[in-house]
């Protein structure tokens, strides 16, 4: 059950926001969510599924103007709203304050830890002169398992953690990131070199270096995904989440809003660069008769069939609503496309090779006017050569192969 949110931090933050736009259509929706929250009076705010819904709207609207930062940030603050996202997390967002206050606060952090550490090496080296790195290493291990066991005490009365607590521990999940990523020189000099770099580095390629680096880990959340044969429908899609970019460069954005008609909710939508729509239908990798040999000749079997079937509804549905969607979301469905992720070679039974897979789809699209079917295989194998590519244009040197 969803806990909806709203405060007065959030109406501040989509206050300032609507100074960002100049386009009326998007103010008119930004002031519709400024009438939900209210004033305030009382301490109390308006919240619940309308304030979400009309925070998507927001959304929806920056993106048919192109305004990509905009509508992201009122996603951001639909995910709060809706439960999904603690109000810090959209301070460190839209709060320079507050984001440079958690900066600080974890700088200090990683400092006293490392204080801490050069403290335990002195005090090793003292009481052992001949120490090795080994026994570094065994000190640390020590010190890093007894952590386990370290507490406050019981307390009195049966104290639970109350929810900024729960927030802080989250924090401290994000601190143990950052500090796995930090990098490891050889050597002083290294260190000084690498300090050197980032003190001159150019701000849109360390920009394009950090997408980089999320593209490739959001990509192997995906294929840890499909790896695993219990992956539901809805793991898959939460692995797909606002990562248009794995479908190809066709696209610019995913809707905000999922539902155009009444009985239609879509996976995923996509935003064509032409303003038209494009439907991702996602089903589970694991499907042991994606193609099926009944009579010596290879074809779909049942599972695809069933997808392409429902595939084939949303657009005759979106076909018919072409008129009402275009006048009230500004997305055009007249003609959308739909791509259906379905399957991997790997779970394909009856010995039919990934070869035999690949070869039955392609001859089967072929046939197809509106509606592509693909299997994750070839969705990871795409992305794959799209960060290889994205990766040669920051160093003309390091293209990868794709992962296995």
């Amino acid at each position: 059950m969803a806990k909806f949110r709203s405060s007065y931090s959030l109406r501040l933050m989509v206050e300032e926001a609507r100074k960002l736009t100049e386009h009326a259509s998007v103010r008119e929706r930004i002031d519709a969510v400024l009438r939900i929250v209210g004033g305030g009076f009382g301490g109390t705010y308006g919240k619940g599924r309308p304030l979400v819904d009309a925070l998507e709207d927001v959304a929806q609207e920056s993106l048919l103007h192109e305004d990509f930062a905009l509508a992201q940030r009122f996603q951001r603050f639909a995910g709060y709203a809706g439960g999904k996202l603690f109000l810090d997390t959209l301070e460190n967002y839209y709060d320079e304050g507050a984001r440079q206050r958690s900066e600080e606060y974890m700088r200090r952090m990683v400092s006293m830890g490392v204080e801490r550490a050069v403290a335990v090496l002195d005090t090793l080296c003292a009481e052992n002169p001949d120490a090795s790195a080994a026994d570094a290493h065994a000190l640390f291990r020590g010190i890093a398992r007894s952590t386990d066991h370290l507490g406050i005490g019981s307390g009195e009365g049966g104290i639970q953690l109350p929810t900024k607590y729960l927030k802080r521990l989250q924090e401290y999940g994000h601190m143990e990131l950052v500090l796995r990523n930090l990098p490891r020189p050889a050597s002083a000099e290294a260190a000084r070199m690498m300090s050197d770099v980032l003190a001159e580095a150019d701000a849109g390629m360390l920009a394009q270096l950090l997408e980089l680096r999320a593209r490739r880990a959001g990509l192997a959340s995906l294929r840890a995904a499909v790896d695993h044969p219990d992956s539901s429908e809805g793991a898959l899609h939460a692995c797909l989440k606002n990562q248009e970019w794995i479908f190809g460069g066709a696209y610019v954005a995913e809707l905000a809003r999922r539902q155009y008609t009444a009985d239609t909710i879509l996976d995923i939508p996509l935003l064509r660069g032409d303003g038209s729509l494009h439907v991702v239908e996602l089903k589970r990798a694991n499907i042991e008769k994606l193609i099926i040999r009944p009579s010596g000749h290879l074809m779909l079997g049942s599972p695809a069939h069933h997808a392409v079937s429902q595939a084939q509804n949303y657009l005759r549905t979106l076909d018919e609503s072409r008129q009402t969607i275009l006048t009230r979301y500004g997305i055009d469905t007249r003609r959308a496309s739909a791509t259906v992720v379905i399957g991997h070679p790997r779970y394909v039974s009856e010995g039919i090779t990934p070869h035999e897979v690949a070869e039955t789809l392609r001859t089967y699209n072929t046939h197809m006017a509106r509606i592509e079917v693909i299997t994750y295989e070839t969705l990871l194998e795409s992305a794959e050569r799209m960060l290889a590519l994205s990766s040669a244009e920051q160093d003309p040197g390091s293209i990868e192969e794709p992962t296995e």
